[in-house]
C-alpha cells in the first residue's frame, strides 16, 4: 500500500507535467525516422565502418570491455595518454584532457577554474552545460547579450576591480548556428586581465583546416584558457577533451571533480574516437560541401520569407515563434518523412521556439528542396488557419 506521501508526490509529478502540456513545452522520446535532420553527426561519421573496426580492434587488445574505475584508480590505460597527446596536437595546445562528456568536462573545467569571489562573463545564448558549471562553480555571473561586445566590455569595466575575470563563450553556437568573434574576445580579456573559455562543439571537426575548431585555426590556441572539444558530434563518438596547458591538465586530474570521481570510458572508445579523429582531419573537401550546401539552403529560406539569426554554419534554425506552432511544424515534417523536432524554450528564449535543422554531409541538395517545399506547404495551411480563426 502506497504511503501518502508516495501518492501525494505522484500527483504532484502528475500535475507538473500537464502544466508542461498546457504551455506546449512537454518533451517525449521519438525514434528517428527519415531524412535525418536533427543529428550533430555532421560528418556523417557515425555509420562509419573503420569506426566500427577502430572500436572493436581496440576491446581485443585491451585486457577487459569496460573501465573498471576512474582514471586515478583502476580505468587508466596507455590508450588514453595517447589519444590525449594525439587531441592536444590537433587542438594545437600543449596538452588535453578526456572527459566521458562534454556535459561533464564543462562542469569539471568551470568548477575547478572559479570560485568565490571570481567573476565569469558568459554570452546569454550559452550551453547549459556551461551555465551550470558557472552556477556550481559559486562564482559572480554577469550574463551579456547575446554577441554584444559593447555590453561585454562595459561589464568588464564594470568589474574592472574584482577577482579572477574568465569569459565564457561557444564559437558555434548549437541553437542559433552564429559565431563568436573569438579574436575580439580574446582582445578584450587581454585588455581587462581576463581569461577567455572557448566550448568548441560545434566547430570541432567542422570548422577550420583540418576540422581543427575557430580557435586552432586562427593560431591562438595557447592564448585561450582552455578550448573544449567534444567527440559525441562530428566525431561520432562520445565524451570531449578539455585542451590547454600542461599545468591546466595537471589542475585539473587534481581538482575536477567530475573527472575524478566519474569511471574511465571503456577502452573500445578510445579506438573509435582515434579512428574519428583521423579521418576528420582528412575531410576538408567534405566539410567546404557541407558548408556550402547549409548556407544554400539557408538563402533559400530568407528569400523565402522565414526569420533565421544571423546562421553561416551547418546549423540552420528557422524562428516559428510560439510553442505550438513550432511543434505543429515539426510534426508536419515528420509526416513528410522528416526528422525535424521542435526547439522550446529553455532552450531558446520564450516566443523564439524554432525548429533546429541540422545540416549533414548525409544530408543532399535535392532533399533540401524537397524540405523547403514541404515548409512552404506547413506554413501556408498554418496563414491559413490563422485567418479563418480570425474570420
Amino acid at each position: 500500500m502506497p504511503s501518502d506521501f508516495h501518492a501525494f508526490f505522484q500527483r504532484e509529478l502528475a500535475e507538473g507535467l500537464r502544466d508542461l502540456e498546457t504551455q506546449g513545452l512537454r518533451r517525449s522520446l521519438k525514434a528517428i525516422g527519415g531524412v535525418n535532420l536533427c543529428s550533430n553527426d555532421y560528418l556523417g561519421l557515425a555509420e562509419c565502418r573503420q569506426l566500427k573496426e577502430a572500436a572493436l580492434a581496440a576491446i581485443r587488445d585491451s585486457s577487459c570491455v569496460g573501465g573498471t574505475g576512474s582514471r586515478l584508480l583502476s580505468g587508466h590505460s596507455r590508450l588514453w595518454d595517447e589519444l590525449e597527446r594525439e587531441f592536444a596536437e590537433f587542438a594545437g595546445t600543449e596538452a588535453a584532457l578526456y572527459f566521458g562528456s562534454g556535459y561533464t568536462a564543462n562542469i569539471g573545467l568551470l568548477t575547478s577554474l572559479l570560485g568565490e569571489g571570481d567573476i565569469v562573463f558568459s554570452d546569454e545564448r550559452n550551453h547549459a552545460s556551461l551555465i551550470d558549471g558557472m552556477r556550481l562553480s559559486g562564482a559572480r555571473k554577469v550574463v551579456f547579450p547575446h554577441l554584444d561586445l559593447n555590453a561585454l566590455e562595459a561589464a568588464l569595466v564594470d568589474h574592472s576591480e574584482s577577482g579572477r575575470k574568465i569569459i565564457v563563450t561557444e564559437s558555434v553556437f548549437s541553437m542559433d548556428g552564429d559565431f563568436a568573434d573569438i579574436e575580439a574576445l580574446l582582445s578584450l580579456a587581454e585588455k581587462y586581465h581576463a581569461g577567455l573559455v572557448v566550448d568548441e562543439a560545434h566547430a570541432t571537426g567542422v570548422h577550420g583546416a583540418g576540422g581543427r575548431g575557430i580557435v586552432a585555426s586562427l593560431g591562438r590556441a595557447h592564448e585561450v584558457v582552455a578550448a573544449v572539444h567534444t567527440c559525441g558530434k562530428a566525431l561520432a563518438s562520445v565524451g570531449a577533451f578539455v585542451c590547454g596547458s600542461a599545468t591546466l591538465r595537471e589542475h585539473l586530474i587534481n581538482h575536477a571533480r567530475t573527472f575524478i570521481f566519474s569511471t574511465a570510458m571503456p577502452p573500445g572508445m578510445a579506438g573509435q574516437i582515434r579512428a574519428a579523429l583521423r579521418l576528420a582531419k582528412e575531410m576538408d573537401v567534405e566539410r567546404d560541401a557541407l558548408l556550402s550546401r547549409a548556407r544554400q539552403f539557408a538563402a533559400a529560406l530568407r528569400k523565402a520569407g522565414w526569420e533565421l539569426p544571423g546562421s553561416t554554419a551547418q546549423i540552420v534554425p528557422a524562428i516559428v515563434g510560439g510553442n505550438e506552432a513550432a511543434v505543429s511544424a515539426a510534426e508536419h515534417l515528420q509526416r513528410e518523412g522528416f526528422a525535424v523536432r521542435a526547439i522550446r524554450p529553455p532552450t531558446v528564449p520564450q516566443g523564439r521556439a524554432r525548429l533546429r535543422l541540422s545540416i549533414t554531409c548525409r544530408v543532399s541538395a535535392e532533399e533540401l528542396k524537397r524540405l523547403l517545399a514541404a515548409l512552404e506547404v506547413w506554413r501556408a495551411g498554418s496563414l491559413s488557419l490563422a485567418t479563418a480563426g480570425r474570420a
